[in-house]
């Protein structure tokens, strides 16, 4: 009653023992492919962890870097500025994580938000009431009269630029893991499993424990198994140039770390803008949302404090080292794996599973 291992001789095996084999060759399909893997998922997920530590030791470096701003230029407005600071490079973090935002908006609603501090604070520091509806026509003036000129623009062209390629590539790095894990589970067919029992077990019945299936013979078999896997190898290879592509883009004019320290220079700019234009600001502000209470005097010109270069740090410069060291490290790992669906019948015919150095081994039917 056997269905696999059909044979003319007489056999040691019984139906329930084939049965026994498919659940085995399913088993150690899934364990070789899952073997197969592994290395190239270690990769994967080890340059998601790096780049994402890495990006956040910069994003904090930026952080850190325009919260000092406020506190040695723009003292008078630095603690209400702390919540619109964090929110931007909050804001910046997600969009890089995949959220549903766009740069623009966060650089916009930054600068929404900071209008009517610098305006308060440093154009006309003598304002006394700031009402809650004062301070919203602010924010909504900000968007028709643009007080900060092309410099909130030119943050966001910026911004937009670099960030874009880190947002695909963490996206891709995500999707790559995904496609692993699909075909680490990919079913077998019946026919498959019943082929594989036949390669690796019915030696078995006649007794032949220790003859391993002719190469040949594997590679026929574990192609005609892992047909669908190894149909992925086009896209695989389209994949790869992908991520080739974007960490070049990364690497290019744009560059992630660059414009990230670079934010601090693009805010100061924008508020010194503000700053030389108070009195057309002032007088279009008054037009639209009145004039608010003030004390005797205006002090706008002495706030008015341009900020040098300030030099780069050593944590910004080892980060910055290493998350180009990384990616480099990374994508030529990436670019030998090209190949990795089109060769997984002939990496799983390797090792153990076949006799090479022998001049004896299984057909399916017989020693030969």
């Amino acid at each position: 009653d056997l269905q696999i291992c059909q044979h003319r001789a007489p056999t040691c095996c019984t139906k329930k023992m084939e049965e026994s084999y498919q659940a085995a060759v399913r088993r150690e399909r899934t364990q070789s492919i899952q073997a197969l893997n592994f290395e190239l998922k270690y990769m994967i997920v080890g340059h998601i962890t790096a780049f994402q530590e890495a990006f956040e030791s910069l994003l904090r470096f930026a952080e850190n870097r325009t919260s000092s701003l406020f506190e040695t230029a723009y003292r008078p407005m630095a603690k209400e500025a702390a919540e619109p600071v964090k929110e931007l490079f909050t804001d910046i973090s997600l969009y890089i994580l995949g959220a549903e935002t766009t740069v623009e908006s966060a650089v916009l609603r930054f600068f929404d938000n900071l209008f009517p501090l610098v305006y308060s604070r440093l154009i006309n520091p003598g304002i006394t009431d700031l009402s809650e509806d004062y301070t919203e026509c602010l924010r909504l003036t900000r968007q028709d009269i643009n007080p900060f000129g092309h410099y909130s623009k030119n943050m966001v062209t910026e911004l937009t630029k670099s960030l874009w390629a880190s947002r695909m590539l963490n996206q891709a790095l995500s999707l790559g893991i995904e496609v692993i894990n699909t075909t680490e589970h990919a079913a077998l067919t019946k026919e498959c499993s019943r082929a594989l029992v036949k390669m690796q077990y019915c030696p078995h019945c006649q007794g032949l424990t220790l003859i391993r299936p002719c190469v040949g013979y594997c590679l026929n078999v574990m192609r005609g198994c892992l047909a669908s896997v190894s149909e992925l190898d086009a896209q695989w290879r389209e994949f790869i140039s992908t991520l080739e592509y974007l960490t070049n883009e990364m690497a290019a004019s744009h560059d992630l770390e660059i414009t990230l320290s670079g934010i601090w220079n693009s805010i100061n700019e924008a508020i010194l803008h503000a700053q030389l234009n108070g009195p057309q600001l002032s007088a279009t502000v008054d037009k639209v949302c009145g004039q608010p209470k003030q004390q005797e005097g205006n002090l706008s010109s002495a706030n008015i404090v341009p900020v040098k270069e300030v030099t780069e740090t050593q944590t910004f410069v080892m980060a910055h080292t290493s998350l180009s060291k990384k990616r480099r490290e990374f994508i030529n790992y990436m670019k030998r794996s090209r190949t990795f669906y089109a060769s997984i019948a002939e990496r799983l015919c390797d090792g153990d599973l076949v006799m090479r150095d022998s001049s004896t081994c299984w057909n399916g039917e017989d020693v030969v």
